[in-house]
């Protein structure tokens, strides 16, 4: 088997095979590269240009790190426990670097801001809540509708007999086989591999040293256990679980200063209007009705998907579209943060966002809030550590949440902002200052 080296800027350089290789050249996963890990996150931090691309090969690093470190510890104990053979973790092992690979081929222009224009879902009944696509629903349908000749043909996978299915189901939680769901959270839990790249890939590109934790102590750490309904989980063992309070923090501190950053946040407004304005305009089969993307609901609508990505979105810009919105970015005249909560709010801060909101009425440009900022999903997603005095009998874990003084504390961010259009910023802050002051004279 022939190996190629990627030279990369956090781990130095990445190992693939010729398999992987041509998964990585074939069109779905290059377009990878005309979306910005970021989006908009240069107009704030002129070194915020990396990509999706990149950050997919580090995903596929880290999880194989994460991955051998757990065979190389545990085999015995996977084999003679848990009925893994030899060959399953081999397996295990090719669909677990596929999966990382691929696991954002679906995503929107510009991330996380065109999230946004993702359709809703058809509702099963009246009363069922509707929900919207996620980008991981649009990555499975790139891989089951798209690649599946690339995934299932390569000589290589004569030995493994991995399909195209096997690997979008992985991506969803149902996995073929369900011991492979052991090494899902690997993938999508809150030690991750996702979250472990884009932590350290976009703290180095952007200069800052926020996303930084020991990522090495966190490897070495990683075990199988039992939780207290004796099902098999990932685990720290004790020695490592302070490094992981050092990813949680890390993940504040990026998010704070970094993700949820005041003039960013205008930007994603921003572009996510202009997409919205072009969607719905666009003569072509890509449009949707009310500005939203196609569903991922067959080969055509993610074939007319994936012709989206910044580039395109770059030259319809360019090109005079995207209404007022695009004018504003290509001008740098976004919206103006002008009010904003504590991280936490009271309900009395609160209260004041909503009196401000009526005083400024029409001026008011958009209203922002984080979409989910929650540093640590407790209960069934808690981390599960593994105690030294039950390394060698039990196995059972104890969570995180119960011992870390920490964890427990940590709040999520709740903070809303008001903004307002560039040319009546003076206006309305004039307009804040006067209802503060008077505020404080009644008080």
């Amino acid at each position: 088997m022939k190996y190629y080296e990627i030279r990369d800027p956090v781990f130095g350089f990445i190992r693939i095979n010729e398999w992987e290789r041509d998964i990585i050249d074939h069109w779905v996963f290059q377009r990878l590269r005309r979306i910005r890990q970021l989006a908009w996150t240069d107009m704030v931090y002129p070194g915020a240009t990396h990509t999706r691309f990149e950050h997919s090969l580090g995903v596929m690093h880290i999880a194989t790190q994460m991955f051998d470190s757990i065979v190389a510890k545990d085999q015995d104990f996977l084999k003679s426990e848990l009925g893994f053979t030899e060959y399953g973790l081999q397996r295990d092992r090719v669909l677990f670097r596929l999966a990382s690979l691929l696991h954002d081929v679906g995503h929107a222009p510009f991330s996380h801001a065109g999230e946004d224009l993702m359709p809703t879902k058809p509702s099963k009944s009246a009363t069922t809540k509707q929900e919207t696509y996620k980008h991981e629903e649009y990555s499975e349908a790139a891989i089951r509708y798209l690649m599946k000749d690339v995934i299932e043909e390569h000589p290589i996978n004569e030995n493994y007999r991995i399909t195209a299915d096997d690997v979008a189901n992985f991506l969803t939680g149902k996995p073929s086989a369900r011991r492979s769901l052991l090494w899902r959270s690997l993938l999508d839990g809150q030690l991750d591999a996702d979250r472990a790249d884009y932590l350290l890939r976009d703290s180095l590109h952007i200069g800052v040293r926020y996303g930084k934790f020991d990522l090495e102590r966190l490897m070495v750490t990683l075990t199988v256990a039992f939780d207290e309904h004796e099902q098999p989980v990932l685990a720290i063992e004790d020695g490592g679980w302070h490094a992981a309070e050092g990813l949680i923090i890390a993940r504040y501190m990026m998010f704070t200063q970094v993700y949820y950053q005041h003039t960013r946040r205008a930007y994603d407004y921003h572009i996510s209007q202009a997409m919205q304005h072009i969607l719905s305009e666009a003569p072509r089969p890509i449009q949707s009705p009310q500005g939203k993307f196609c569903a991922p609901t067959s080969e055509e609508n993610i074939k007319n998907y994936l012709t989206w990505n910044d580039w395109f979105v770059y030259g319809c810009i360019e090109a005079g579209q995207g209404g007022e919105h695009a004018n504003l970015i290509k001008e740098r005249r976004h919206y103006r943060c002008i009010y904003e909560t504590s991280e936490t709010p009271s309900l009395e801060e609160l209260a004041t966002l909503d009196e401000i909101t009526d005083l400024l009425g029409d001026t008011i440009g958009f209203i922002d809030q984080p979409p989910s900022a929650t540093w640590y999903k407790f209960g069934k997603e808690d981390i599960h550590i593994l105690p030294e005095t039950n390394r060698d009998n039990s196995r059972r874990t104890k969570l995180l949440s119960s011992m870390s003084s920490l964890v427990k504390g940590l709040n999520p961010i709740e903070q809303k902002r008001i903004y307002v259009p560039w040319e009546r910023k003076t206006q309305a802050e004039s307009i804040v200052a006067k209802y503060v002051k008077k505020a404080k004279g009644d008080g």
